[in-house]
């Protein structure tokens, strides 16, 4: 596919957007973070505080079982791409609201153009919903699904085991098959 943005381009204009109330309360934006033709990009649903903080995203409790995750795979954030379905955090940590997702929506677009990736991987089920909103994460996660032109590989968001340990070991079995699927696809 391809795009006329480049990422650090669509990160100046998530750094300027006021599209909806979220960018009342920002300290900074979280636009995305990672190697900008990764074959691998992974999504998630809203930065939290250290990420509204430091700009980043995934740095916090939820970051550090990401970080183990991609570590039992050989793979480190220098090789992937991470974003979030909206780009700056809603008060109190709470889930972004269907209109926030929506005002954030093209950005989201323009960084799935401009990287192309093989792999989308959705972390919960708010990233599931803009490629599949019909199926559960408890249906869809560990599958490969097919969006457009992309792969989407839906996996439980890593804050889950934060309050479920129990999804941990589903979840390391799921992130076990990213590496199948690069190889079987990426050739």
């Amino acid at each position: 596919m391809g795009s006329s943005y480049s990422i650090n381009s669509i990160a100046s204009k998530i750094s300027k957007c006021t599209a909806c109330e979220l960018h009342k309360n920002r300290t900074l934006t979280v636009p995305g973070h990672g190697h900008p033709k990764s074959k691998l990009m992974i999504i998630g649903e809203a930065p939290g505080n250290n990420e509204d903080k430091n700009g980043l995203p995934f740095i916090g409790r939820s970051g550090q079982i990401l970080d183990n995750l991609l570590n039992s795979i050989g793979l480190d954030r220098t090789s992937i791409f991470i974003t979030n379905m909206v780009k700056c955090r809603p008060p109190e940590n709470r889930n972004p609201k269907s209109m926030e997702i929506s005002q954030c929506s093209s950005f989201l677009d323009m960084q799935i153009s401009a990287i192309n990736p093989l792999v989308i991987i959705t972390l919960g089920r708010l990233s599931l919903k803009k490629f599949l909103p019909d199926i559960p994460i408890s249906k869809a996660r560990g599958l490969v699904h097919q969006w457009n032109n992309y792969k989407i590989f839906p996996v439980y968001h890593p804050a889950a085991a934060l309050y479920k340990p129990t999804l941990l070991p589903k979840m390391m079995d799921d992130f076990k098959k990213i590496s199948f699927i690069i190889n079987e696809f990426g050739n």
